[in-house]
């Protein structure tokens, strides 16, 4: 076991593709873990053969779709339009549109690059420092997974044999807390640097041209989207999989009934969803022999019968396990964190009765918080690019909002009915 984490850490430092280091390990091994060449080629088809991962390509199409023809641009304008009144207002838009966002994407990445790319030119104009403009847009990047639909909790899910209706259910309450600490930390920064909390007076992204009645009309074929998704599958309609399926069609009729797509968007989306979607199933089948490997040796029962051992409570085991998923939060792709950890770590956080559900939110939520922290921190690499700044002028603005982060991840950790209350 140690010679098998030894090269999957050597793998990784060299610069090795994840799936191609998951699966290189286990080849090197086979006579180690009893697995034939023939029984080892059927595992990857096995583990992509999945009904709930289709929804994955789906919602990338319908998230990169709706950036590319401009419907999501017309949510935070619609932000604006609610909330331009408010002192500091553009820290309310920016949480709100990355909520909103994370309806559409389920993806923090996806939410940070959209968002940031609007919001940040027009913080600035307003008088935000830009190192604080991005690591805001970062940190509340975060929403964009854990407002439903999230594709790491269809990934935990999928892997660890959860409820995929009930881990977006789940998530209502820690996004809305995980919102409100955020949007505390910028009601006092923004006091620090806008006089007397309020923005320079600019034009809003609305514009003067735009009347009101013209900004909502517009934005509601936006709006629908997350309504009939997300009231779909909450009201029992549809499964994720297919609410996904129906969100592509409602997206691609509505752009075109509006005149906002053409064949170069739409191809281009096309593009996105196939690249993208084809290597998260490469890292799915490659970590699903490696985690086939890791069950054939009882590793997952051996770190249940450890932690037994060793650790004699679940508000220690919750600790550690925090710890561990920050740590590999800042070195591995959120994704395959969750397609390796998950189906390690839940075997024994069902020794102490942890219910799955609970459990899987918890460790969403920590891994994406690792991507605040370098050296992966995808969510500061995107947000510094659409503010035009550099990583150590972000560095002590996102020390407030890494801190809320840890609160948030606390109180869901220690406070069940935040992730059970539907129950």
């Amino acid at each position: 076991m140690t010679l098998t984490f030894g090269l999957m850490a050597l793998f990784l430092l060299v610069g090795a593709p994840l799936a191609v280091a998951f699966g290189l390990v286990i080849f090197l091994q086979m006579s180690t873990y009893g697995l034939s060449i023939v029984g080892l080629s059927n595992i990857p088809y096995e583990e992509i053969s999945s009904y709930p991962l289709i929804a994955i390509p789906l919602f990338m199409f319908t998230g990169d779709l709706m950036n590319r023809s401009g419907m999501a641009a017309e949510l935070i304008k619609l932000s604006d339009l609610m909330l331009h009144r408010v002192k500091g207002a553009f820290g309310y838009i920016a949480i709100v549109s990355s909520a909103m966002m994370g309806a559409i994407t389920g993806s923090s990445v996806a939410t940070v690059a959209t968002v940031g790319g609007i919001v940040s030119p027009e913080m600035a104009r307003r008088g935000y420092p830009r190192g604080y403009i991005a690591a805001m847009v970062a940190s509340v990047g975060l929403l964009g997974v854990l407002v439903p639909p999230s594709i790491p909790l269809i990934l935990y899910g999928a892997t660890v044999g959860v409820s995929i209706s009930q881990l977006f259910t789940a998530t209502l309450l820690p996004a809305l807390l995980m919102a409100a600490l955020f949007l505390a930390v910028h009601i006092v920064l923004s006091r620090r640097f806008l006089e007397g909390g309020r923005e320079i007076k600019g034009e809003s992204l609305n514009l003067v041209t735009e009347k009101p009645t013209r900004i909502v009309l517009k934005a509601t074929s936006a709006l629908l989207l997350p309504v009939l998704i997300l009231g779909g599958i909450y009201g029992g309609i549809m499964t994720p999989t297919e609410a996904a399926a129906i969100g592509c069609i409602y997206a691609v009729s509505a752009a075109l009934v509006r005149r906002m797509l053409d064949r170069t968007k739409l191809l281009q989306s096309v593009r996105h969803a196939v690249v993208t979607g084809s290597g998260i199933l490469v890292i799915i089948a490659m970590t699903g022999v490696f985690n086939r490997a890791m069950v054939l040796n009882q590793v997952p029962q051996d770190i249940a019968i450890w932690v037994a051992t060793y650790i004699d409570n679940p508000i220690m085991f919750l600790l550690v396990v925090n710890v561990v998923l920050l740590l590999v939060g800042t070195f591995m792709e959120t994704n395959a964190s969750i397609l390796l950890m998950g189906p390690l770590l839940a075997p024994a956080a069902a020794k102490f009765g942890i219910d799955p559900v609970h459990f899987g939110i918890i460790t969403a939520v920590n891994l994406e918080i690792g991507l605040l922290t370098p050296p992966m921190a995808a969510n500061l690499y995107v947000a510094a690019r659409a503010a035009e700044v550099r990583l150590p002028q972000m560095m002590y603005y996102l020390a407030f909002f890494f801190t809320a982060a840890l609160v948030g991840q606390a109180l869901i950790t220690y406070v069940p009915f935040l992730t059970l209350w539907y129950r």
